[in-house]
């Protein structure tokens, strides 16, 4: 039996990769996390086949499955939310593999936070403003650790996404506001890709009252930076040299100002 960690995207099904949805339709067993994956998804595998959802099991009750037929034909498809390469949970279940010598592969998937700037119409990356993206979250039953503490990373001001923090959304605001200042812009997306994704934009003054009016207290993303600018300022930032018809590069030579 091979294991195939599959990352099943934010939550639009139509978000899944090829690769993914064909995983998914020749699987012998699904395990899938429940509590965050779209049961769409469900609809791409065999009817007749085991299908386990992961959000009422522990580790060793999935570890479990996988010993149980290791010495069996087929695949096992352990749909995952998002990319599971973020807080996806992958690293003890990939070595519970490696340790009882189950062949194992990951698929890749598309974020949350990549859905989230979608959502936005926005680039996390522009020239002259910031070329660092940081995914981060901020410490609660889960502990950072110090030294990626909030603090810290926000230094530099970078293009900032927390995770699995907006119960904490006070929090993060009186830490990152004598950083970024209070006029910054924050976004708090919602279910990003999901049918009913909402999209709260203020600053790091009132974004937590935003949210808290919302009703907001899990499954959202928290979007700090300069670049969102963007969304009021068009072209404050400094245009992209790919473009840039004078500047030459391995595929075009530039042309010379006149």
């Amino acid at each position: 039996m091979k294991v195939i960690f599959i990352g099943a995207g934010p939550g639009d099904p139509e978000l899944i990769t090829i690769k993914g949805q064909n995983s998914i339709k020749k699987a012998d067993i699904v395990i899938y996390a429940g509590s965050l994956v779209n049961p769409e998804i469900l609809k791409y595998a065999s009817q007749d086949i085991p299908v386990f959802d992961s959000s009422g099991m522990n580790y060793k009750e999935v570890c479990r499955i996988y010993a149980d037929n290791k010495n069996i034909e087929g695949t096992i498809a352990r749909i995952h939310t998002g990319d599971p390469s973020v807080y996806g949970a992958i690293q003890e279940q990939i070595d519970f593999c490696r340790q009882e010598n189950i062949s194992w592969e990951v698929i890749p998937g598309v974020s949350s936070f990549q859905a989230a700037a979608a959502a936005l119409g926005q680039e996390l990356t522009l020239p002259g403003v910031s070329q660092t993206v940081v995914l981060s979250r901020i410490s609660g039953r889960t502990a950072v650790p110090e030294k990626e503490s909030l603090e810290k990373l926000a230094a530099s001001q970078p293009s900032l996404i927390l995770f699995l923090s907006i119960s904490r959304i006070e929090k993060v605001c009186s830490v990152l506001t004598p950083v970024y200042g209070e006029t910054t812009v924050c976004n708090v997306v919602y279910r990003a890709s999901w049918p009913d994704q909402q999209i709260i934009t203020g600053t790091l003054a009132d974004i937590a009252v935003l949210v808290e009016q919302a009703g907001i207290t899990r499954q959202a993303l928290i979007m700090v930076g300069e670049v969102f600018r963007a969304q009021k300022e068009p072209f404050f930032y400094e245009f992209s040299k790919l473009y840039d018809p004078e500047y030459t590069h391995g595929w075009r030579k530039g042309s010379t100002k006149s």
